[in-house]
Formats: C-alpha cells, sequence, structure tokens
C-alpha cells in the first residue's frame, strides 16, 4: 500500500459524472471524475454510527481493500475519497458501498465478508446481491442466529436455485458454501414450516461404512464423519433447539446406508460429500424423494475416495443422466469462489492445474 492522500480534490469533481447510490433514502451519497485512465471517486455515509465498523480498527477494513484493489483511500469524518486507476476505485467503491448496505441490514462485516466482497466487485450483479432487482426481493436466507447473503457470484445462482429447484447438484471444492448454504436453506425452511423434517446424510467411506470396530453405540460409531454437517447447524441455530429437535426427529442426521427402503416426504434432505457414493447408492438415494420435498446433494468430483475412483462415482454418474431435466438444477463452483482464507484459494487453483 503506498501513501495516502492528505488533499482532498472533491472540490473538483464534475457532477456531470455523479455515479448513482444504491440506496434510495439517500443515506450514501458518491461522486467522482476520471482523467486521463486515473479517477477519483468520494463517498459520503449518513448513518456515521456505523463508520468505525466500517472502517475497522485502525482503519483494517479500508486498509484490505486498499492492498487488494491498489487504490489509495482517504477516510475524513463521514467522507471517503478513493483514488486509482478507473477500474480499481469503481471496484472500491462498490465494495464500501455494499460494505455499508450490510451493515444498515444488521449483518456482521468481517475480513473474510470484506474479501468475498472485493471478489464480488468484478461481477455486474454486486449491487443487486443487497437490494436485489427491482422486480425481485434480496438475495438472502435468514435463520434464528443470522441472515446469509451470498459471499461469490455462484452462490447467488446457488442460493437462488436452492430456493426454486426440487433437487439440486452442488459442485466444486471445499470452502465454497455448498453444504453451508444448503443447511441454512433447510433450517429457513423448517423454522417457517414449509418442510417437518431436516435429514442430513453423508456416505461414512472412511471406514466403508462397516463401523463396528469404532467405540460407542451408532451414534459416536458415525458422528466423526457428520461432524461439518453438525457444524452448520449450531451456526444456523441455537444448540439447544438442535439437540431438541434430533430429540424429536425433526433433524436426522445418519449415514447413507440408513436411508434405504425410505420415503422422504415433507423434508428438506441433504447428501454431503456425494461424490464418494457408488453409483447404486446414489440411485438409492435419489428415488427416495417424495411429496413436498427438496434434496440437494453436494460434492466435489475431484475427491472421489472410493475404490475405482471417479469412474465408480455416483455424482459424476447422476449429474451426467440428470443435468437438465425438468426440476433439477446443477450448480458448479470453482477456485474462484472459495469463500475462506484467500489462500484456500490458490491451493485449490494450484492442485486444480495438476494435468
Amino acid at each position: 500500500m503506498g501513501r495516502r492522500p492528505t488533499a482532498n480534490p472533491a472540490g473538483a469533481i464534475d457532477p456531470s459524472v455523479v455515479p448513482a447510490a444504491i440506496n434510495s433514502d439517500d443515506a450514501l451519497r458518491t461522486r467522482g471524475r476520471s482523467t486521463h485512465g486515473k479517477a477519483t471517486a468520494e463517498l459520503s455515509f449518513e448513518n456515521q454510527s456505523l463508520l468505525g465498523t466500517l472502517f475497522g480498527q485502525f482503519d483494517a477494513n479500508l486498509v484490505q481493500v486498499e492492498n487488494r484493489l491498489n487504490v489509495y483511500i482517504h477516510a475524513r469524518g463521514d467522507q471517503v475519497l478513493i483514488e486509482g486507476t478507473e477500474d480499481a476505485v469503481a471496484r472500491a467503491r462498490d465494495t464500501l458501498m455494499t460494505m455499508y448496505d450490510r451493515l444498515a441490514m444488521g449483518q456482521d462485516l468481517d475480513a473474510g465478508a470484506i474479501e468475498s466482497l472485493i471478489a464480488m466487485s468484478n461481477e455486474p450483479t454486486l449491487e443487486g446481491i443487497i437490494s436485489g432487482d427491482k422486480n425481485e426481493p434480496p438475495i438472502m436466507i435468514r435463520t434464528r442466529r443470522k441472515t446469509i447473503v451470498p459471499r461469490s457470484a455462484t452462490q447467488i445462482t446457488y442460493m437462488r436455485s436452492l430456493a426454486r429447484d426440487d433437487i439440486i447438484f452442488a459442485l466444486g471444492p471445499a470452502g465454497t458454501g455448498k453444504t453451508y448454504l444448503a443447511v441454512a436453506q433447510a433450517v429457513s425452511q423448517l423454522m417457517t414450516g414449509s418442510v417437518q423434517r431436516l435429514i442430513l446424510s453423508r456416505p461414512a467411506v472412511e471406514a466403508g461404512e462397516k463401523l463396528g470396530f469404532l467405540p460407542g453405540d451408532m451414534k459416536d460409531k458415525v458422528d466423526p464423519y457428520l461432524r461439518p454437517l453438525y457444524d452448520a447447524l449450531y451456526d444456523c441455530m441455537p444448540p439447544e433447539q438442535v439437540e431438541r429437535r434430533i430429540e424429536s426427529g425433526e433433524i436426522e442426521i445418519a449415514p447413507i446406508a440408513f436411508m434405504r427402503g425410505r420415503t422422504l416426504a415433507d423434508a428438506f434432505v441433504i447428501l454431503d460429500e456425494a461424490q464418494n457414493t457408488t453409483r447404486e447408492q446414489m440411485k438409492m438415494f435419489l428415488t427416495r424423494f417424495g411429496q413436498n420435498s427438496r434434496m440437494v446433494i453436494c460434492g466435489d468430483p475431484r475427491q472421489v475416495d472410493i475404490p475405482g475412483g471417479d469412474r465408480m462415482s455416483g455424482l459424476a454418474d447422476a449429474v451426467e443422466k440428470l443435468e437438465g431435466v425438468d426440476g433439477f438444477g446443477t450448480i458448479r463452483f470453482g477456485a474462484g469462489d472459495v469463500v475462506r482464507h484467500p489462500i484456500v484459494g490458490r491451493i485449490v487453483e494450484a492442485y486444480e492445474g495438476e494435468g
């Protein structure tokens, strides 16, 4: 990051190039200018009580945007001046505006969320993530513990599919939010009563689903394999509610072998690590689909651990047979959609680039 400017050239800004603010109540105002590839933009935030969180401790959030987009940001009072290339200034402006809107809506803002907003600032739909299109509501999932908004462009498409399609295949590397968003949507629908049960499953492939050698009862045996699903649940619902609903049967977490012979009606059903199912298991699972239900099948086709590899994976086989069939949605995530630490995305890109 270079030196931040101390002068404020706002007085020279041409009002004819003022960009539109995304808030209809004029809580946030912007204006800018461009000269020979260099640009400046000035933002004005009306709700000053949000500025401390917006800027971050010691302006850490502004520094994060500066470093990622190679711009200069100068904050004074409720005014923020951005300088840099035209594209970088536009992206920084959009990122800061969306950060402000998130805070105004009571949503959390941390380094991971900022990193995702910076990544999405290259997408033409960034403003619509919060405000929604003119004829559509904002894209978000509400649970008891938090309101969740998309953190990548593909997550926008995925969240729309979760609310629309009967059966969704979510394909891609770890850290893209496939399972987490599916669990959040399931919890939201359970809370509103649109489904009566939440069923979470995954193959216990590491032990070949032969769990007798592990200590404890059946729950103790399978829990280590299902821990990621519990973690997502506890993040969306108070722990005491999770436990109570598990005891009542409203929430069921079980390996895929336990799905055989059942019809899953009035349920939101999630299969995680689906790349490690066999073709027979996948067919069995999909045919459990019942009335007023929704299924989400999550997996990374590049991480097949079962004997025979990709050739035996039930996920790849099902996607090949069912993609494009009415009622099915297929969402593909890539390394650019990873919303964990930025280095995770670089790791995924490095491994995907092999061969």
